[in-house]
């Protein structure tokens, strides 16, 4: 599956009006470096070519809204209108160094049903595409924001989405986005091919694995996925990932109140992470604080901090590496997929 991106089309439409090779590069700069989001301030580019532009493109660079913001003083986090009446959220998060963080969308909602997720409360409504999903970020560069690093754990299953790859493209290649590989960070629920396809077309790209338990009959109920993809498959691919690209692998863990935040789960966790050969010290445990919404179930609460600090120390105290992840956003409803509900 293709969706040919705007920068594509803008370089094929410069090809059949016959101009010169570097005209693209003059646009892209217009763009990237000089911030401008409407075609007819590029004033560097010929009239005639400004007016070809808007034909076929429309005034703006921009091609999503935003039509509802919500800012707390580390997250700013906008909901966009897009193509076919739906919308997608995107979430920034400053940290106190200076490094903004940008928490893009990949799908518009989510079909695969994980029962802690509000946006998986949606169903899917579609794939997005390369220009849906890039256009998130353009949103906030245009704005003047740096953009420091990109992880794709907005709505959606990344690897579900086939044109996923062609938007590591776009923001990789250093006449647009310009974005270092290391600073994006995909993340999936265990799509396997998805996972394959990752490691040989992008390898130096982070890769983030949602476990959420380490019981397998556990994993299913929370996460249906894990039918069609086991844990122990995606496991050894993982490791496969691992020893053909030398890069860390980041496993996501959700804690919720009295489901999955004993000492057994933290000890399991250890359990499939040690004795998996020469490479283990590459994975490494982020803890994440759960934040409750309107739409998913009342029986999950966050774990207090005495037992996520517990959780860690388990795993810290059998070798596994890991972060208790801050907690941002919790005020203004940042969990995946509840602007869009409060929109709805």
């Amino acid at each position: 599956m293709k969706s040919t991106s705007k920068y594509e089309r803008i370089q094929h439409l410069l090809s059949d009006l016959k101009q010169p090779a570097y005209r693209f590069q003059q646009i892209a700069d217009a763009i990237f470096k000089q911030r401008i989001g409407e075609y007819d301030r590029m004033t560097i580019i010929p009239k005639a070519i400004r007016n070809e532009l808007i034909k076929n493109f429309g005034e703006n660079v921009l091609n999503l809204t935003p039509v509802m913001q919500k800012t707390s003083n580390q997250v700013n986090k906008v909901l966009f209108a897009i193509e076919g009446n739906e919308h997608v959220e995107a979430v920034q998060l400053s940290y106190e160094r200076g490094w903004k963080s940008y928490c893009i969308s990949s799908q518009c909602g989510c079909g695969y049903g994980c029962r802690f997720c509000a946006t998986g409360t949606i169903g899917l409504k579609r794939n997005l595409t390369a220009d849906d999903i890039t256009d998130q970020l353009l949103y906030f560069h245009l704005n003047g924001q740096a953009l420091d690093s990109v992880s794709f754990m907005g709505m959606g299953e990344a690897l579900a989405n086939p044109y996923i790859f062609d938007t590591l493209k776009i923001l990789t290649d250093s006449r647009t986005f310009g974005l270092g590989h290391r600073r994006i960070t995909v993340s999936t629920i265990g799509i396997i091919p998805g996972i394959d396809r990752l490691s040989k077309e992008f390898p130096q790209v982070n890769l983030t694995f949602s476990l959420h338990s380490p019981f397998v009959e556990q994993r299913s109920e929370l996460m249906p996925i894990n039918n069609r993809f086991p844990l122990n498959e995606v496991l050894n691919k993982l490791d496969q990932h691992i020893s053909d690209t030398g890069r860390k692998v980041y496993i996501a863990y959700i804690l919720l109140r009295g489901e999955n935040d004993s000492n057994e789960h933290a000890e399991a966790i250890a359990a499939l992470l040690k004795n998996r050969g020469p490479w283990e010290h590459l994975y490494h445990v982020n803890l994440i604080p759960y934040n409750s919404t309107d739409v998913t179930p009342d029986n999950f609460h966050q774990s207090d901090k005495e037992r996520v600090q517990r959780f860690a120390h388990i795993l810290k105290s059998k070798g596994i590496k890991v972060t208790v992840r801050t907690q941002f956003g919790t005020d203004i409803d940042a969990a995946c997929g509840q602007l869009y509900g409060h929109n709805k």
